[in-house]
């Protein structure tokens, strides 16, 4: 798809930006910004004023105006489909009718490869595969694996438990279906960033209580995973750096109006009573993010049970930073740690 004129126009304009002197680059963003003893990436900053500067929001208005800017602003960020990476349609079963869901092969991907079973973030509310296209291409060419990226059901048309049991449905076909889908059963992996994290995290622990296929792997990039509490990284970061305090207050409003228990694990992960025997683990938090200190602790709480866990703050960079793939070298840094971190968990099968 062709994106308007005037979204060509703005990515220009930003590709322009980013490839001017860095002294120019300082200009344009401001002072080094410094909180809590970090200090924010040009990159990142420099993504924060071209926001600004744009009027631009990750929630405007209504969630269907939210949604079609979402959709819009990955023709910003996000850069030119990376390549070369095969793409196919996949619809999963499910008790509803049908989830629909992408396959990305990288090219010269083995058979029985590993295998990301992706949840794309945005609150619950907001996001897709499209939104989310270049961040699962890249994890299936950087990683040397598959990745089925999931369009689960997002909120308020369908509230909390809808999404959660979607991502389960869709591991689940995953794990039975490999080697239809060119994967090994033993390496099959969920990840996802934010909300995404948040369901990757919940699959995880549902999958290994009840028994049967459990995931190899967990990628969570700066998850979501504790609704009733407001950690300190909320308070220190509620404005300025893309995610606010307001948007987390509407996206969970969203997803678990009144009446939902948020205490509940299967919405917030962090709270389940033991988190023993769960997957390996690569946690990756921001440090410019209201999400941040929760996505720490359960990295210790994990640890603390004895699951294998590498925690991985990157400090100078700001929530949705897999999404920005396409603008300055700091995002996608960030993410290729990422990807060498699933590489590694995928390269042997887990244990039986």
């Amino acid at each position: 798809m062709v994106p308007p004129a005037h979204i060509r126009v703005q990515a220009a304009g930003a590709r322009l930006m980013y490839g001017l002197p860095r002294p120019l680059r300082r200009l344009v963003a401001g002072k080094p910004v410094r909180i809590d003893g970090q200090e924010l990436a040009l990159d990142a900053q420099l993504l924060l004023r071209l926001q600004q500067l744009s009027g631009a929001a990750l929630v405007r208005g209504s969630v269907e105006s939210s949604r079609a800017a979402l959709d819009a602003s990955r023709h910003l960020v996000s850069g030119p489909p990376i390549q070369p990476v095969l793409t196919r349609e996949i619809g999963i079963p499910a008790h509803h009718g049908e989830i629909a869901a992408t396959l990305y092969t990288p090219e010269e991907a083995p058979h029985d490869s590993g295998l990301l079973v992706f949840y794309h973030g945005g609150g619950w509310v907001v996001g897709s595969r499209r939104s989310h296209d270049n961040t699962a291409r890249f994890l299936a060419k950087y990683a040397g694996v598959r990745v089925l990226s999931v369009e689960y059901r997002l909120a308020p048309e369908h509230p909390f438990p809808a999404a959660q049991e979607d991502a389960l449905t869709a591991f689940d076909f995953a794990h039975e279906k490999a080697g239809d889908l060119g994967a090994d059963p033993r390496r099959v992996a969920v990840g996802g960033d934010s909300a995404g994290g948040n369901l990757a995290a919940v699959t995880a622990q549902v999958a290994t209580r009840r028994g049967g296929g459990v995931p190899a792997f967990q990628l969570l990039l700066y998850p979501g995973v504790d609704t009733t509490r407001r950690r300190r990284s909320r308070e220190l970061f509620a404005d300025g750096f893309f995610l606010t305090d307001d948007h987390m207050t509407w996206f969970i409003d969203h997803y678990a109006p009144e009446g939902v228990d948020r205490s509940d694990p299967t919405l917030s992960p962090l709270l389940a009573d033991d988190l023993s025997g769960l997957p390996p683990a690569y946690i990756a938090t921001a440090g410019f993010d209201p999400l941040r200190d929760e996505g720490e602790a359960y990295a210790a709480r994990l640890a603390d049970a004895g699951v294998p866990v590498a925690l991985s703050r990157q400090s100078d960079l700001i929530h949705g930073y897999a999404n920005f793939l396409g603008v300055g070298r700091r995002f996608r840094e960030a993410l290729a740690e990422a990807a060498g971190a699933l590489k590694v968990g995928l390269s042997r099968p887990a244990a039986e």
